[in-house]
């Protein structure tokens, strides 16, 4: 149902009493109606106003209340601590003054709430403020504490942004047949830089933005010079899947060279791609070369995110509507469901993502429950014939053997790992490991991002399987991640200390491809000694020293201080494929059998030429549909 803004407040103004004052803004896809009195739009639960509001229009609702009843943003956090018990312990206030929103973070959400939320009503009523309570993560996130405070200081340029996308959104509707397709402009035939632009006759929207891990510098980044993508201006809309840097680490470009549209993501991927592009930037300058963006770039793109939450649905163009759920990849990590057109004329797309559609230690598996998909994009990345990989039980056992071993031998484990996801479930496996009693704990060194990735786990529970959530908001021991056997490396002295100590230990380090990163301090020191174990835990992409190592060569080349040398290596080399983020073919048959009903059209994408086409086939000689493998810069029409 297409409506104009116009025609959203006629309708709008049809249910509201006449004897209630507000108004209305846009805030991105969301309607906004700012009231002196927020309470009355709130009475009736399931046939509240605002529920009436928003069946009438379709659209997402929010109430804000009035600048008039906002108590001073220097007096909020002082009312806070006078109006909630000692005994909840407040621990942060996190105040967005463009969405009129106070987060109090606390270790027991109960007493802070109060009898009936009694407390929380009080202290709504005295500050004016909408008030969120969250449970104090066990340790916090630099990253997402700077991202809070940016957004604060920002607030004023945030609340003019988010009209402005909803005034684009709202736009008058343009004349002629509508049409749909998707241009591949990176991860086609390939996995790396995925980057997917689908236009209608009304819209553009970018999917992911990434970089491909290569030594190739022409292959980096995706295809900004398509014809199709520019001018930048006319992009409605980017949607990020999740934080993986071949997903997210070229997003920043787009702002460096004027695209200022919003940046549709989850919280999580807000904040690990945050973390992950600063570091991008610190890696690139590091090994001499010039970063393709800077941190005012990462800055500028902050500024324009619009968290979604799983589950939520929102128009993020004039015919295009999406929900994001889980893809159970990595913290955050999401399938887009996107509803394009409407009536006789409209279409669903579904992207994957990357998934895995099986329960891990951390998430729940993909979710597969769409009302329908006419098209699919789907990864690729393990979807060979020969690619089937353990589960994760046959996984964890192997990890744990190899540590039992190791440690038996007084020998040292070193994993290149990425900060993000795999980090966490090899932890998760070894601190089973060590509270069972069968082994001797040893430390375990966490080298590179993972503290600071762990810490963004933590902060957004929600996200996580019902069990791990649960130990997490407990704290304490509970938590997995606070066990004493876990030890960030903090300085080069520390790791050059570490490397010396003839002491068993396990590292994991970044990066996870062996790419660059501190990883290769471990492996020039270690992988010559036949007692050590080097452990790939994930994907090893073509062209990757982790690939070549996985293929057994003997030696490789190393750069080290401009010079290169050869790196003998006589160390373990062992792979253990079910802690991947990825489905293997079972599980990618599985999942796409899994959605009902079955998808007209299968596009497949994110793995090496051979793997893809192979997939394409092997899905349509299974579901009796049309299959695509296109190569980058093909497109295809949907409608």
């Amino acid at each position: 149902m297409r409506l104009t803004l116009n025609e959203v407040k006629k309708r709008i103004e049809g249910i509201i009493p006449k004897t209630l004052e507000y108004e209305i803004d846009v805030e991105a896809g969301s309607i906004a109606i700012i009231t002196r009195a927020p309470q009355e739009f709130g009475k009736g639960g399931g046939e509240s106003l605002t529920v009436k509001i928003a069946k009438a229009i379709r659209r997402r609702v929010v109430i804000r209340p009035h600048g008039d009843l906002l108590l001073a943003e220097e007096e909020v956090e002082q009312r806070i601590l006078e109006t909630i018990p000692q005994d909840a312990q407040v621990r942060n206030v996190f105040i967005d003054p463009a969405l009129s929103e106070v987060t109090i973070e606390c270790d027991d959400p109960s007493i802070a709430v109060g009898h009936k939320g009694s407390i929380i009503q009080s202290l709504r009523d005295d500050i004016g403020w909408l008030i969120n309570i969250a449970r104090a993560p066990a340790f916090e996130s630099r990253t997402q504490h700077d991202i809070r405070r940016y957004r604060r200081e920002m607030a004023d340029e945030r609340r003019a942004l988010l009209r402005k996308f909803g005034t684009r959104i709202y736009r008058p509707k343009r004349p002629g047949q509508p049409w749909a397709r998707i241009t591949a402009l990176g991860s086609y035939r390939e996995v790396g830089r995925a980057m997917h632009l689908v236009t209608t006759n009304e819209s553009k929207v970018l999917v992911d933005v990434g970089a491909k891990p290569t030594v190739n510098k022409n292959e980096i980044q995706p295809f900004f010079n398509a014809p199709e993508l520019l001018p930048l201006d006319n992009i409605d809309a980017v949607v990020i899947t999740h934080a993986h840097v071949d997903h997210i680490a070229m997003l920043p470009v787009l702002f460096r060279y004027g695209y200022r549209g919003p940046v549709y993501c989850t919280p999580p991927t807000r904040d690990l791609m945050t973390l992950l592009q600063i570091d991008y930037v610190k890696v690139s300058q590091a090994e001499g070369n010039d970063p393709p963006y800077s941190k005012a770039d990462i800055q500028e793109c902050i500024k324009h995110v619009v968290d979604i939450g799983h589950g939520e649905k929102t128009d993020i163009a004039p015919d295009i509507k999406i929900s994001m759920e889980n893809a159970g990849h990595i913290l955050g990590s999401s399938s887009v469901y996107m509803h394009i057109g409407e009536g006789s004329n409209e279409h669903r797309l579904l992207f994957s993502g990357d998934i895995k559609y099986e329960k891990s230690w951390l998430f729940d598996a993909a979710t597969v429950r769409f009302p329908k998909a006419d098209t699919l994009v789907i990864e690729s990345t393990y979807g060979g014939p020969q690619d089937f990989q353990p589960n994760r039980i046959d996984a964890t056992h192997e990890i744990q053997d190899l540590v039992r071993l190791a440690v038996s031998r007084s020998g040292k484990i070193f994993c290149p790992v990425f900060a993000v996801g795999r980090s966490q479930e090899v932890m998760l496996a070894i601190d089973q490991l060590f509270k069972s009693g069968d082994v001797s704990p040893v430390t375990v060194w966490l080298d590179g991002m993972i503290s600071e990735a762990t810490a963004i786990h933590a902060s957004h529970p929600d996200y996580l399987n019902r069990e791990l959530r649960k130990q997490v908001l407990r704290g304490g021991e509970e938590n997995p991640f606070n066990s004493p056997w876990f030890k960030q490396v903090d300085s080069r002295e520390q790791r050059e200390s570490i490397i010396n100590d003839p002491s068993p230990c396990i590292v994991l380090a970044t990066s996870g491809m062996m790419t660059g990163g501190p990883i290769m301090e471990y492996f020039k020191n270690w992988a010559p000694e036949l007692n050590n174990t080097l452990c790939f835990v994930g994907y090893q992409a073509s062209g990757t020293m982790g690939r070549r190592l996985q293929s057994g060569h003997p030696e490789v080349p190393m750069v080290d201080r401009g010079q290169t040398h050869m790196v003998p290596v006589a160390c373990n080399v062992v792979t253990i494929d079910g802690f991947s983020g990825h489905s293997d073919r079972k599980q990618l048959m599985d999942y796409v059998k899994a959605l009902n009903p079955t998808p007209r059209r299968i596009i497949c994408h994110h793995g090496d030429p051979q793997t893809c086409n192979a997939f394409r086939q092997g899905l349509r000689d299974a579901f009796r549909v049309q299959t695509h493998a296109p190569a980058n810069l093909e497109t295809i029409r949907l409608m």
